[in-house]
């Protein structure tokens, strides 16, 4: 029937993780749509591609000691 969604549906449009963006040079990308764009920039072609988004990092977890867990 409905099936979830696999991507979060809140993740803004930037044409660095974009389908047709190429990495051109350090401070922009190739788009196959609308040339040399910058990796800020979105445009109504926008196709998201799951595999060039970088997650956040997990946060560190805290070390314990015994006297932590002593009563």
């Amino acid at each position: 029937m409905f099936r979830k969604p696999l991507f979060r549906q809140d993740i803004s449009p930037s044409c660095s993780y974009c389908s047709y963006a190429e990495l051109h040079s350090d401070e922009s990308l190739h788009c196959s749509q609308k040339g040399i764009v910058q990796p800020f920039e979105h445009c109504s072609l926008f196709s998201y591609d799951p595999l060039r988004r970088k997650p956040h990092r997990m946060p560190q977890m805290p070390s314990f000691s015994p006297e932590d867990f002593e009563l």
